[in-house]
């Protein structure tokens, strides 16, 4: 290993800096390199260009632009000062300190040159600006917004009933887009009826419905094989089959007549995504997150509830159900129990229902239900 870090390494300095060229702003140039070594070495592990990599860089020169400094003259107090400036939620500071402080990993790591070249070039090599005592402590389990909450029954309720009122109401004066909110209101239930995120919607297929040998019933619609789950740590998206639930097998006749007397008049052709437009393309995110905001809007819900909400209901109205914890951290596609456990806020009620079998299973007959 020489001063351009161990040979053939992504994201070495020797490979990022191209030999024998004279740079007029050689300290420019060496950040830009920087960035594309750090650039590289993540591509190397698969990660996503546009989710990934390039906000991550966004953010170094976001600090690099605030600091009016480059890596090898941080130092910890710019970092803080940084940090302090922004007004964002916690979960959000906290990502952002991830980021920066795997870049000082990279740019620090003699493995990869960086701290000799500098020493060689500018005198000074890079340092690692963030450790425990200037960055945020993970100490709950959920830090997201907390007006985003699983909705109640009579929420899930009302959204449909808002869904399937402006679609009548478009029926009524004879406006144009009654099959577009005919389909959105049969998505939206769809959504909370498999508990399914954003991306797994928009990336169904017609041919991701499935049968169930054990529910036959249900015909094609007794479960859905789900293509789009959530990928993690470079790795493909994750696939699972959700099954159809009997307390939510209502969906049943909702998605046949979707399939029967909806998606035909779209004419979508060869098209083979389940939810397509007027245009006879595939939803879109920006579409589906539309769908949602209008019906929960219509119907008088707090503007703090998301679609991602309704995956929450779907967790929560899972347990309260009964359904063994594992069966449910399988049917969304969770890898482990703690954040389906984060997803679950059973009411009331049903905490109320097994205080009382428990006081029943304790007491047997002494115990009288109170008046």
């Amino acid at each position: 290993m020489d001063g351009g870090g161990m040979a053939g390494l992504p994201g070495s300095a020797g490979l990022a800096l191209a030999a024998g060229v004279v740079h007029l702003d050689r300290p420019a140039a060496v950040f830009e390199a920087m960035l594309e070594g750090w650039a590289t070495q993540q591509r190397a592990r698969f990660l996503k260009e546009g989710g990934t990599i390039r906000p991550r860089l966004d953010l170094v020169r976001r600090f690099a632009r605030f600091s009016g400094q480059y890596p090898w003259e941080w130092d910890p107090p710019e970092a803080e000062a940084f940090f302090a400036s922004m007004r964002v939620a916690v979960s959000t500071l906290r990502n952002h300190q991830v980021t920066l402080r795997m870049f000082c990993d990279y740019v620090t790591d003699a493995r990869y040159g960086w701290p000799v070249r500098c020493l060689e070039w500018f005198g000074d090599a890079p340092q690692q600006v963030l450790h425990e005592w200037n960055t945020v402590v993970h100490v709950a389990d959920y830090e997201g917004e907390p007006g985003r909450r699983p909705l109640t029954y009579d929420e899930v309720q009302a959204l449909f009933d808002a869904a399937d009122g402006r679609a009548e109401e478009i029926r009524a004066r004879r406006r144009k887009g009654l099959l577009a909110a005919m389909r959105d209101a049969a998505m939206l239930k769809t959504v909370y009826a498999f508990g399914l995120r954003r991306r797994e919607v928009c990336g169904l297929d017609v041919a991701d419905l499935r049968r169930n040998p054990k529910a036959p019933d249900y015909g094609e619609i007794g479960a859905l094989f789900v293509r789009w789950g959530k990928s993690s740590h470079g790795s493909p998206p994750k696939r699972r089959t959700v099954l159809t639930v009997p307390e939510m097998d209502w969906v049943v006749p909702v998605l046949a007549g979707y399939l029967a007397e909806v998606r035909p008049r779209l004419a979508p052709g060869g098209h083979p995504a389940l939810w397509v437009t007027e245009r006879r393309g595939r939803i879109s995110h920006r579409g589906l997150n539309r769908a949602f905001g209008e019906s929960r809007d219509l119907a008088g819900l707090p503007g703090e509830l998301d679609l991602h909400s309704l995956r929450h209901s779907y967790v929560t109205h899972l347990v309260e159900f009964d359904y063994p914890e594992r069966f449910v951290q399988d049917q969304v596609g969770h890898a482990y129990a703690s954040t389906t456990a984060i997803y679950t806020g059973v009411s009331d009620e049903y905490r109320n229902r097994l205080l009382e079998r428990s006081l029943r299973a304790r007491h047997g007959d002494l115990w009288e239900e109170p008046s």
